[in-house]
């Protein structure tokens, strides 16, 4: 499956159901899309729909005439329908301010304005009817129509800016007029956030800029849409700043077929679909859980429910199968619809978005024959692979803390969703080559598929972006360079194919890639390339050109723009020479006038509002006119005037020659900007013939990183990669595992308590209160599952069948709003396991039938391990129901497991231990007792088992030895464990930069290096001299980082900072160190050159005699006094100077 289009996006806004059948039908199947576009960018957007032009809204105004003027006006069904769904919203406002506007509202036309109110004319030709134009093109999403220097929104829309955006309603609260609010142009990124957070789509309308004629209104037009998890980019190619690009959010649909519940994913930024069938309940809920999604339809194949037809009820959900699903979607906006799934949906997709029917959708779903099952919701918050509160989270322990947004979503989706054992496979064995390497590895630029596509496609990428995909690329052709890298690469290419739905050849890849990224190297300036500087003269305020020309310059290579940029450079000049001959004789003439305080003042300014270059100055005209220098430029001064001809002030002035050349400048400044924007999207238009390479090499680094990070965490952490046996294959259906510990123990900041695992059937599990038993069983869930994943697991080995489903079942909590209790809970999910186990799947159930009568719980607890037990599963059932051990159970092959205990100065604790035997004693009065339960309260409860109990009270358990041993100490919770800590690595951020030249030489560092340090390993060192003779150094470009093989490993490391000066080190923590180098100020694009010794205390004494002899050999040093801080090899003493050949 495509796993970005699987896994988020956030609302959906549905109909309710008490709508009649009318409503349920799609409101916008026969609408015409509505193509954005703009008369300045036509080619970028095509034909124009202003709506200035009456001919081209003969075909639109047909349906909504009726509007024009009366409050009697009938609507169609599916105006109707649109204004229903927008009550429904507003039923759900609370701010007082909201609710006050709301009872202004008249929903007799899709805006909700009254006509009779003040400004509320809908007349042909007024702004409220072009609004209503636009607003039936896209009536279920919020419009913003650009006005002067604000965007307005007026009848509902102004209602929800007020209750979502924080804004307040234009003219107060008065209820003589409609509805209005709106925001700032500087705000409206913050506003589209503020409504896309809350579930709403936003309708953006443009004006067209530029001079109009006198009482005319300015032309608009729909340039673009923000939607929950793709945001609005017009405009941004000509900015130079990055774009927080949010996940994207599909459309789901849920069905139920033959095979069982069915989700469909639609990604209409992508322009992808995915389909999942025969998924179980609890997979299905689980996938809704961990996604943020757009818009939810259930299909209507999901009332067909035999439970509640059963139970007397024709209520979807109430009883038995379906409520689980129901519980998830009732708290949610959802709408109903039917038809074909998959063929509906889409329809649903493109009325949503307004798009043609022409428009495809890619299928990108990948066979889920032969995966395992999705994880169960209980089975995926019980090990953190979902955050729940209170549960270690695995997804913290996989990573290390400094890797973040798209690598971790992919784990998550990997864990959620395991993939097929062929993958599996090639994902342990690129983690095994990745431990292994040890030359550099790229930085992993990671970019969202979905970003690429909608910046592409919509020709907004600029410059920085450009960057970005080409340093994609190039990450690409380093990987398939470098002779380590290679085979990761290439073995890449199957998972990242699963994640993306695309199967692209591998030489292909490469090849495009390379094609890409020169194409890209040829039309954008790149980091550290500077052909176009800023015009600079003396008499003009460097201000002012940097304003005007650090919006164009720098983007494409000059090459492209050579005659935009001559032009702009003889305006430059001809606007300094303007400002010499007419400002600066009246500016001498002021210098020359000697005065006392109060004189004459006047020079040449930067008015940054109005863009121009003024003279400002004061009391500088002649009493007496005497031809003296400097009169006669005064005499050509006027006043300075704005853009709409406005006086600026009493102190600015201008002449007629400064006002041509500032004219000419802007204009030639206009053009190069024009031309670069139109070079940028050019270069748009041609990478969409390669927007399916872009989409596979981002998904691939983002994989790649993943990866690394993971290797990197586990080696820190001393896990191991496990033996993944195929079942059908080996034919042996056996778990091992030696030294596992718990996955939220860091076992390199102590000891922990590792448990051997020798599993070949179902293990019924005994045990005290805080024994450690629910640990076990969310470590051995967790171990399995990360070895099914082809990722590492925490233990010393392992041998781990590939298990078709891992499913854990721990504690079980009542659902009030669903009117469950907890043990309705529990046997609805009982239900679902036991219905999908089979002989290769993994149970795991802790404390099973806790939440009814201890007898016919027993007996319940008991058939259903004798139900695993004929189905041939492996897995482990832990209860406290000692009575199961006297049912006549028809098991064959079920082993009795407890958890060790051990005597201790008088008292039993526990050993955290697994062993054979039962355990029959809780502890539970030792456990209330330290949990600070009354005294009384707990001598009064042993006084009553003493008297009902103590003829049945077995409170020793019976090893395989038939010894006897008290149960464990307990500290109150099966999760506790006294060492048993997580993990808290502080963040580091690392930033991204491109590669910059040193002028010292690699080469002439790496010689002196191998010959300083010879000699004096060869001394230090017990071994043969051929062992550590020769200095392996290794290069760490601008771009790179370490690979994961030195973690641990005690370096020397010499840093080529910038400013040709070294910083020589040792450190056991390369990568922390490189990046705490990196995070200061200008070293960014450090190198780094480093080779590996036996040993801190080695390390020190290397680095010292680093630093004195490099000194001594001129080079220039930054950390030169660290050569004095050792108790060895210091300047204290001679040092013998080594000569490098």
């Amino acid at each position: 499956m495509y796993w970005l289009a699987t896994r988020n996006a956030v609302v959906s806004f549905p109909k309710l159901r008490s709508l009649s059948s009318v409503f349920l039908r799609s409101p916008l199947r026969n609408y015409s899309p509505f193509r954005p576009s703009t008369l300045l960018l036509t080619r970028r957007f095509g034909q124009a729909y202003c709506f200035k032009d009456r001919r081209s809204l003969r075909g639109i105004t047909k349906s909504s005439k009726k509007v024009k003027g009366s409050n009697d006006n009938i609507l169609s069904d599916k105006d109707l329908s649109h204004i229903m769904w927008w009550q429904e919203r507003l039923q759900m406002c609370r701010k007082p301010s909201t609710l006050h506007l709301v009872n202004r509202l008249k929903y007799s036309n899709l805006l909700g304005l009254d006509v009779n109110l003040k400004n509320g004319s809908l007349k042909e030709g007024t702004l409220n009817w072009e609004m209503l134009q636009f607003k039936s093109k896209f009536p279920r999403e919020v419009l913003l129509c650009r006005v002067g220097d604000f965007y307005e929104a007026i009848g509902i829309d102004a209602c929800i800016l007020v209750e979502y955006a924080g804004l307040n309603p234009f003219g107060g609260l008065r209820p003589e007029s409609i509805p209005k609010a709106g925001c700032p142009v500087v705000n409206l990124r913050q506003t589209l956030d503020d409504l896309t957070r809350n579930g709403y789509s936003v309708c953006i309308v443009e004006e067209v800029q530029g001079p109009t004629q006198a009482r005319s209104r300015k032309s608009r037009f729909i340039s673009g849409h923000a939607h929950p998890g793709s945001p609005y980019v017009f405009g941004l190619v000509g900015i130079d700043h990055d774009l927080d690009f949010p996940e994207p959010m599909p459309v789901i649909g849920v069905s139920r077929s033959a095979k069982g519940y069915c989700i469909i994913s639609i990604l209409e930024t992508m322009k992808t679909y995915s389909l999942e069938d025969g998924l179980t309940e609890d997979a299905l809920v689980t996938k809704l859980r961990t996604s943020r999604y757009h818009h939810l339809f259930l299909h209507t194949s999901l009332r067909q429910n035999t439970s509640a037809t059963i139970a007397g009820t024709s209520r979807w959900g109430e009883y038995g199968e379906g409520g689980l699903l129901w519980g998830e979607c009732i708290a949610r906006h959802f709408e109903w619809f039917e038809g074909d799934p998959v063929i509906e949906l889409l329809l649903k997709v493109k009325e949503l978005y307004g798009l043609e029917n022409e428009v495809t959708f890619r299928n990108v779903t990948v066979s889920y024959e032969n995966r395992p099952r999705p994880l169960h919701l209980g089975t995926a918050t019980q090990i953190g692979a979902i955050p729940t509160e209170g549960i270690p989270c695995l997804l913290k322990v996989l990573l290390p803390s400094n890797c973040s947004g798209l690598p971790i979503l992919y784990v998550r989706d990997l864990l959620l969703n395991p993939p097929a054992y062929e993958i599996a496979s090639t994902i342990q064995a690129i983690c095994k080559l990745m431990s292994k390497v040890t030359c550099s590895i790229p930085e992993f630029t990671c970019v969202a598929p979905a970003k690429l596509v909608k910046l592409l496609e919509l020709r907004e990428a600029n410059h920085i972006e450009f960057c970005r995909i080409k340093n994609v690329l190039d990450e690409i052709l380093h990987m398939y360079g470098n002779s380590e890298l290679n085979e990761i690469l290439e073995l890449l290419m199957d998972p990242t194919w699963v994640a993306t739905g695309l199967k692209i050849d591998f030489e292909t890849l490469v090849e495009e890639c390379r094609l890409a990224s020169v194409r890209i190297g040829e039309m954008i300036s790149l980091d550290g390339e500077s052909d176009q500087k800023i015009c600079s003269y003396d008499n003009i305020p460097s201000e002012f050109f940097e304003d005007m020309e650090s919006t164009w310059k720098g983007r494409v290579k000059r090459i492209h723009i050579e005659p935009e940029i001559a032009e702009v450079e003889m305006a430059a000049e001809a606007l300094s020479l303007a400002a010499t001959e007419d400002f600066l004789p009246i500016i001498s003439r002021i210098k020359a006038t000697t005065a006392p305080l109060g004189g004459p003042k006047g020079e040449i300014l930067y008015a940054r509002e109005h863009e121009a270059v003024w003279f400002k100055g004061k009391k500088f005209r002649p009493t007496v006119w005497a031809s003296t220098p400097g009169e006669e430029q005064i005499k050509q001064l006027k006043p300075a005037v704005d853009s709409k001809g406005r006086k600026v002030g009493e102190e600015w002035f201008s002449t007629l020659k400064v006002e041509e050349a500032l004219e000419r400048y802007h204009e030639a400044g206009a053009k190069a900007k024009a031309k670069v924007l139109e070079l940028l999207r050019g270069l748009s238009s041609e990478l969409q013939t390669k927007i399916n390479i872009l989409v596979f090499a981002s998904m691939l680094l983002v994989i790649g990183k993943a990866l690394f990070a993971h290797v990197s965490e586990g080696r820190r952490r001393k896990w191991v990669f496990p033996a993944l046996k195929d079942i059908e294959l080996d034919g042996a259906n056996c778990l091992k595992m030696n030294g596992l510990s718990p996955y939220w123990f860091d076992a390199a900041e102590g000891s922990a308590v590792h448990n051997t695992v020798d599993m070949q059937s179902l293990f019924l599990l005994t045990g005290p209160n805080g024994g450690g038993k629910s640990s076990l069983l969310r470590s051995i869930c967790a171990a399995s599952l990360l070895g099914i994943c082809g990722l590492m697991v925490p233990a010393e080995s392992a041998s781990i069948p590939y298990f078709d489903a891992i499913m854990l079942h721990m504690k079980s909590y009542d659902s009030p709003a669903d009117g469950k209790s907890s043990f309705q809970v529990e046997m609805s999910e009982i239900r679902s396991i036991v219905t999908a186990t089979t002989s290769r799947s993994l149970v795991l159930i802790d404390e099973i039938c806790r939440g009814t009568e201890t007898a016919k719980g027993t007996c319940i607890a008991g058939s259903i391990i004798e139900t695993l037990d004929n189905i041939g599963c492996l897995g482990i059932v832990s209860t406290h129901l000692h009575g199961i051990f006297s049912l006549p159970l028809k098991i064959k092959n079920a082993a009795y497991k407890a958890m060790g205990t051990e005597y201790l100065d008088g008292q039993t604790v526990p050993t955290w231990k697994l062993v054979d035997g039962i355990c029959r004693e809780s502890l539970a009065f030792e456990t209330a007792k330290r949990e600070g339960v009354p005294e009384t309260i707990i001598q009064r409860a042993e006084d009553l088992y003493m008297s009902v109990y103590v003829k049945d009270n077995s409170s020793k358990r019976i090893d395989a030895n038939g010894r006897f041993h008290s149960a464990p100490k307990t500290d109150g919770s099966d999760e506790a464990h006294p060492n048993l800590s997580k993990t808290r690595v502080g963040s580091v951020h690392h930033e991204i930069e491109s590669k910059m030249k040193m002028e010292v030489s690699r080469k002439e560092i790496e010689r002196a290096i191998n010959v300083i340090c010879q000699k004096k390993l060869t001394e230090l060192s017990k071994q043969e001299t051929s062992e550590l003779a020769g200095v392996n150094c290794v290069m760490i470009a601008a771009r790179e980082q370490p690979p994961p093989s030195i973690i641990g490993a005690s370096c020397v490391y010499v840093m080529l900072r910038p400013d040709k000066k070294l910083y020589i080190g040792q450190t056991d923590d390369l990568d922390g160190r490189i990046r705490a180098h990196r995070g200061k100020e200008g070293m960014q694009s450090a190198s780094f050159l480093y080779f590996v010794v036996p040993g801190k205390s080695i390390a020190c004494q290397i680095e010292t005699l680093l630093i004195n002899q490099l000194y001594s050999q001129g080079f220039l040093l930054a950390n030169i006094a660290d050569g004095k801080h050792r108790n060895f090899g210091t300047s204290s003493r001679p040092v013998e100077t080594l000569t490098v050949p």
